[in-house]
Formats: structure tokens, C-alpha cells, sequence
């Protein structure tokens, strides 16, 4: 908690220590990007897919998809997105034996509505919605509202951060439990060891506080730096979301880019971990 308040109090002193001159152009696109988006009341979009398959001595697949849309002019500061992954893998069944399985199954979606005061100050409200049968959380979701600042907006380089409470209800991955008796003893099976069984927690629920920081550079002319963090912290549970991405265009509308995703829940179940990791390489098409 002492953290979350050190947080809050650097990023409300941000409006008065900024002194960049801005721009409305987006450091991450390309110049005929931004001219477009200009034409089209700020909207930019993009999209991207990657897809990997390997046959022979291991069987493997693995595909993930993004879809986004945002647009920001003198007015609006608004994002909205999609992401899905999907793997399957050789699992082993327990009795030594291989089958080709489901490894991965996550979405998600998202979308904020910012409404600016000035060229660098807003008001925000988001809303973030997740599913992950394999995870910390089988789904989880977050609602909010807050206060966001564009610190830096040039031709180069971008970064902004957006602070404020939220909603949130998740719910835990499903576990297992040892059996027991009325008198408290455990259940035995038929070789001694103690019976289990799978159950579901309880969805849980508490406020916490959302914070967004998102930055940008252009290293050359066709090659852009992003990193976007995102933390939602309460009582019960806190989550952390860092990506990180370069890309390089290859066209006015394609480009290759490199991801690297870490996300962490502090709440996990047994026989799940908190953090999870997702190297991605995709093409991507902008529109």
C-alpha cells in the first residue's frame, strides 16, 4: 500500500515537472500512418498474427492474434483491442504415455475512453476483461475510472500515464483438496494414499487502484520502440502486465514485431504459478 501512494503521489506531481512541447503525432507509426490518421478524426488501427508449427520427432502449434484501435485528436484519448492465444503440445497423460493437447486458451479485451481537459491532461474510464483456462485466474475483469496525463508527445517519442480506482472480480483457477471424513480425518484410497478432489473457489471481488504507464519511441525512420505496463493492485490479489515490443516496417502498412509479455498474479491456487511469460514474433498490418 505504501508503494501504490509513493505511486500516486509521483504521478500527481507529473503536470507540474513536464515541459516537452507537444505534437499530435504518434512516435510508433510511420509519418503517411500519421497523415492518414489525421484524415480519419485521429483513428489509427492495427493488427497483427503469428504462427508457428513443428511435425516429426515433437508436435507443437502454436497461434496468437491482436487487434486494436485508437484514436487521439483534441478531444479523445481513446484505445480499444483484442488479443487471443491459443497452443498445443505433446502432454504427458500421468500414465507415460503422450497425447497432442490444449497447452494454451487465453483472450482478451479491453477498451478506455479518455476525454482531455488540455493537450496533456484527461479524464479516463476503462475496462479490461480476461479468460485464461490455463492461468492464475479463470477470467477476471476491471472496471475504472481515472485521471491521465501526457507527459511527453513529440515526433520521436511518447509517454503518458494514467492513474485512478477500479472494480475488480476474478475468479481462481480450479485446485484440488484432500478429502475428510466427518470427524476429521482424511479419506483413504485403496493404496493407502489420501483421496482428493477438484473443486472451484469462490469468484472474489475487491477495489483496487489501476495504474497505466505507456511509452513509445521512434529509433529510425521504420523501426519503433513500445512498452506499455499496466498494474492493478488491491488487498487480495495484485496484477501486473509489462509489453514490450520493437517494430520494423517493411511497407506503408506492414511491419515485423517482436513481443515479449510478463504477467504476474500474486493470488494463485496449487499447481499454478504467478507468473507468466510469451515471446511472440508477428506480421502486422495497419489500417
Amino acid at each position: 500500500m505504501k508503494k501504490l501512494l509513493l505511486a500516486t503521489l509521483v504521478l500527481a506531481a507529473l503536470p507540474f515537472t513536464a515541459s516537452a512541447q507537444d505534437a499530435t503525432a504518434n512516435p510508433a507509426a510511420t509519418p503517411d500512418q500519421n497523415a492518414d490518421a489525421a484524415k480519419n478524426g485521429g483513428w489509427t488501427g492495427n493488427g497483427e498474427f503469428g504462427f508457428a508449427s513443428s511435425r516429426g520427432n515433437s508436435r507443437s502449434e502454436n497461434a496468437n492474434a491482436k487487434i486494436g484501435f485508437n484514436q487521439e485528436n483534441e478531444l479523445w484519448k481513446n484505445n480499444f483491442y483484442l488479443n487471443g492465444l491459443r497452443s498445443k503440445g505433446e502432454v504427458d497423460d500421468g500414465d507415460g504415455n503422450s497425447q497432442f493437447s490444449t497447452t494454451a486458451n487465453r483472450y482478451d479485451t479491453g477498451a478506455s475512453v479518455g476525454y482531455k481537459f488540455d493537450p496533456r491532461s484527461y479524464v479516463v474510464t476503462a475496462a479490461r476483461y480476461e479468460h485464461d483456462d490455463f492461468g492464475a485466474n479463470l477470467w477476471q475483469g476491471i472496471v475504472s475510472v481515472g485521471y491521465g496525463y501526457i507527459a511527453l508527445k513529440n515526433e520521436k517519442a511518447e509517454l503518458s500515464f494514467e492513474i485512478g480506482p477500479g472494480f475488480k472480480r476474478y475468479q481462481p483457477a480450479k485446485s484440488t483438496r484432500d478429502l475428510v471424513n466427518a470427524d476429521g480425518t482424511p479419506v483413504l484410497n485403496a493404496d493407502g494414499t489420501t483421496a482428493t478432489e477438484e473443486y472451484k473457489p469462490d469468484a472474489e471481488s475487491e477495489v483496487v487502484g489501476r495504474g497505466l504507464i505507456n511509452a513509445k519511441y521512434r529509433l529510425t525512420d521504420n523501426t519503433a520502440l513500445e512498452d506499455t505496463l499496466l498494474v492493478e493492485a488491491g488487498s487480495k490479489n495484485q496484477y501486473y502486465q509489462n509489453d514490450i515490443g520493437l517494430s520494423v516496417s517493411m511497407t506503408k502498412k506492414l511491419a515485423l514485431k517482436i513481443g515479449y509479455q510478463i504477467r504476474y498474479n500474486s493470488d494463485t491456487q496449487p499447481g499454478t504459478v504467478s507468473t507468466d511469460k510469451l515471446t511472440t514474433t508477428n506480421l502486422v498490418y495497419n489500417f
